[in-house]
């Protein structure tokens, strides 16, 4: 059975933060979207929930963590090139998100770049070559 991952995280304003995440290509999911959550395909594997703040708080007992104050989680998700990790990182800025917050990791078999949503929540653009772990 293959696994998916559905990642929830809490948005302070839904339709700016459903735009950033249309924008980084994820598609929306009517089915199971409304107007205190959006749900945001990225691949046949990884859902992003975008969730209110009431909405998010129904599934926590904790305080809800100011992601531009504090880290809570990197998302390090794979792209398909290098090239597909600086279109997305442009496509971040674009959307309302900061790119680049901290240095490009270059190390030729890695590519790497940091951006962070809206609402903070850093995503980890990364490109890893296929055949560097071949020996």
């Amino acid at each position: 059975m293959s696994r998916m991952i559905f990642v929830n995280l809490p948005v302070s304003d839904l339709a700016t933060a459903t735009r950033f995440y249309e924008a980084m290509g994820c598609r929306l999911n009517p089915r199971f979207s409304n107007e205190e959550a959006a749900s945001m395909v990225w691949s046949d594997a990884i859902v992003f929930h975008l969730l209110v703040h009431a909405s998010f708080s129904e599934f926590t007992p904790k305080p809800i963590a100011d992601a531009h104050r504090s880290t809570e989680v990197l998302l390090a998700v794979q792209c398909e090139s290098r090239s597909a990790v600086d279109t997305l990182a442009e496509a971040a800025a674009q959307a309302g998100g900061q790119t680049d917050i901290r240095e490009k990791q270059d190390l030729g078999f890695m590519y790497a770049r940091a951006v962070e949503d809206p609402d903070g929540h850093i995503l980890e653009l990364v490109w890893m070559d296929p055949t560097a772990s071949d020996a």
